[in-house]
């Protein structure tokens, strides 16, 4: 009886002294403690950041905000500093790197009034495997034999412009593989690309100029870039089988075999020389590919054996022209050039004869690859291949030591710090006024 009087007195006091709520309902209840609030802390340079070299939380040695750490947090003074033997210190400032996706776009104002170099680069390993993965430490870049520190680097995929020029001086049974493998090349591009078409025989012919990768212009140029080839027959120049046997209204049917005219007289005949102006048809595909604009790899494909006669243009007037311009020639060698073993043979040349494969010469000095295929189903895996290679390079860019009015070769070499790789780039270039706008 006494208890609940007292729990009525008790509710009378509190109804009439609200005042007195919240300081005994605190008393009755204690609040449940929350979990630690979050301290959120800007990310500045030396705390927290991700230092080249050093990596997410790192600092150097003489970092100031090292004290405004919790004790618990600071690095005790008795910890060695990391040893840097064997570490490469040459640059210490990492290149341009821009975002992935963004090209080279970002850092074009490197060739304003500079001497901007850009060198696409190819790694493979001793598989021929493309190796990803590499980074701005891994390359070491030398022009005129020093050493230059990096100012851009890259990994993106570059559009690409790409001339083919296809040979029609082939035999008939290669010629009739290419002309079927010409349906594979635009599944190796995409609609980023574009493409022009060249075709020699004797003297280069521009069978369209660049159009779309993707468009249905290509594959009908390509269908009316199809020949026959010609045949292989066995030159005799004296004997009673010297003569033309096949007569048309008492004429040799081949006017170039007529007996007494150009060919020689009644017992002998001059056999004619063979034609394949490729220095030509490269020259002419380099000419369109100047034109196109910054940002895009100027690449010449060449579908041919490499045989080289009766061209205007020598090969060092065209490789100049090649390397001042910043084009690459890749190809695939067909006929006997990719015939094992006789396809390295043919590379020797012979004074006072044809060059039997040229362009090898012009891969290997210009950063391009040359990929050798008899059959035709080899013949189509290799422009994916070599398309594919084109697109995914190393991108690095310098500044060169030359001055900008020093129109000299300038020697180019790339190198990467790790065993058992290939590094396929340009062997040098020549500088142009390109350059320097």
């Amino acid at each position: 009886m006494k208890l609940g009087l007292t729990v009525i007195a008790l509710a009378a006091l509190l109804s009439s002294s609200p005042n007195l709520t919240p300081a005994l309902a605190q008393q009755q209840q204690s609040p449940v403690p929350d979990a630690p609030t979050p301290q959120a802390r800007p990310l500045i340079s030396g705390e927290g950041a991700i230092t080249p070299g050093l990596g997410a939380g790192d600092e150097p040695a003489a970092s100031s905000s090292s004290s405004t750490l919790p004790a618990q947090q600071q690095v005790p003074s008795s910890s060695q500093a990391p040893s840097t033997e064997g570490k490469d210190d040459f640059q210490n400032t990492p290149p341009e790197i821009p975002t992935a996706g963004e090209g080279v776009a970002a850092t074009t104002r490197f060739v304003v009034n500079v001497n901007f170099v850009e060198v696409p680069v190819t790694v493979k390993d001793n598989k021929g495997k493309l190796v990803a993965g590499l980074t701005f430490r891994d390359f070491k870049v030398f022009e005129n034999d020093a050493r230059e520190p990096l100012r851009l680097f890259s990994t993106d995929a570059f559009p690409l412009s790409i001339a083919f020029v296809i040979d029609q001086s082939l035999t008939s049974d290669v010629m009739a593989k290419v002309n079927n493998s010409l349906g594979a090349i635009q599944g190796a591009l995409t609609p980023y690309d574009e493409v022009a078409v060249f075709s020699y025989n004797n003297g280069a012919q521009e069978r369209t100029g660049f159009t779309g990768a993707q468009s249905t212009r290509l594959p009908a140029v390509l269908a009316l870039t199809k020949e026959t080839g010609s045949e292989m027959l066995v030159p005799m120049n004296s004997g009673p089988l010297a003569g033309c046997n096949v007569h048309v209204n008492g004429n040799c049917a081949d006017v170039n075999l007529q007996p007494g005219r150009s060919a020689g007289g009644g017992s002998f005949m001059t056999i004619p020389k063979e034609i394949h102006t490729l220095n030509d048809a490269i020259l002419a595909a380099a000419k369109e590919l100047s034109t196109r604009p910054k940002g895009r790899r100027r690449i010449i494909y060449v579908i041919s054996d490499g045989k080289e006669a009766g061209s205007k243009a020598t090969y060092k007037e065209v490789l100049r022209y090649l390397q001042t311009n910043k084009v690459a020639v890749y190809g695939t060698a067909v006929g006997d050039s990719a015939r094992w073993g006789e396809g390295y043979i043919s590379r020797i040349h012979v004074p006072f004869t044809m060059y039997e494969n040229i362009l090898a010469r012009y891969t290997l000095a210009t950063g391009g690859t040359l990929d050798s295929e008899r059959g035709l189903n080899g013949i189509e895996k290799s422009y994916a291949k070599i398309a594919e290679e084109a697109r995914t390079q190393y991108t690095l860019g310098y500044l060169s030591h030359q001055p900008v009015i020093d129109g000299r070769f300038r020697k180019i070499d790339v190198r990467v710090d790790r065993p058992g790789l290939e590094v396929i780039a340009k062997t040098g270039y020549y500088p142009s006024a390109q350059d320097a706008r």
